[in-house]
């Protein structure tokens, strides 16, 4: 059943970029785009006329990627389809001092610095977590787990609405899986993220039973199913 008390959930791309995100924000009118390099999630106002359309296909440039996350604004003629992927928001139910209550960070989860990423930008790359690019990490808190120094498994922080913080980025390589990596770590950014005082959630494409059971163990709801889609700019710039 969708869930709408948490408008803020609604538009997580805008309601980031306009707050928390706002540093790493590039505007024109009412359009914005994150940073090169940061992100290439996109937003307009829901409705958004020709103009606001055009105001974004500006900020990017021509025959580049708009991805518009969960929204479901249509951008007018000339956007070419880039791809569209079924999903599902989910939003972390559990209480602290319940059996979902997150575990305290073990000692093998070390926070992921500057430094960490090439690694990072290689695991994300053979594992296919999702948007992964070289200053994603500033978004938010990332988290790792080594294995005789070698990085195996992460998880971060990335969307950032009022009051709520996204999970994402959650990997583990090929021959480290199993062992409860991605749990745990998941588990230490729920305790990182609720002792601020804010409510974890995430996304998770609807082909990812492992995952969505994983998460749903970990203490998440659905909140609503959301299809993700991305478009590219008139290549001709109009």
């Amino acid at each position: 059943m969708v869930n709408r008390d948490v408008p803020a959930l609604d538009d997580p791309v805008g309601q980031s970029l306009g707050g928390h995100h706002a540093h790493l924000a590039r505007r024109l009118g009412r359009a914005a785009t994150y940073l090169p390099g940061v992100a290439t999630f996109s937003t307009v106002p829901t409705g958004a006329d020709a103009a606001e359309w055009a105001d974004l296909a500006a900020l990017l440039g021509p025959g580049e990627l708009a991805d518009m996350f969960s929204s479901p604004a249509t951008p007018p003629p000339g956007w070419e389809p880039v791809f569209s992927l079924e999903g599902r928001q989910m939003i972390w139910s559990g209480t602290p001092g319940t059996g979902h209550a997150p575990a305290q960070t073990a000692a093998d989860v070390v926070e992921l610095g500057a430094d960490c990423v090439p690694e990072m930008l290689d695991l994300a790359a053979r594992t296919q977590p999702g948007p992964f690019w070289p200053r994603t990490r500033e978004l938010g808190t990332y988290l790792g787990i080594r294995d005789s120094g070698t990085l195996v498994a992460m998880a971060g922080e990335r969307l950032r609405p009022p009051g709520w913080t996204e999970i994402s980025a959650v990997c583990t390589a090929a021959e480290a899986r199993g062992r409860g990596y991605a749990a745990r770590l998941v588990g230490a950014l729920v305790a990182r993220i609720t002792a601020r005082g804010e409510r974890p959630f995430l996304h998770v494409a609807e082909t990812n039973t492992g995952a969505i059971a994983l998460y749903e163990r970990l203490g998440f709801t659905t909140r609503e199913r959301v299809t993700f889609r991305g478009f590219r700019t008139p290549r001709d710039g109009s």
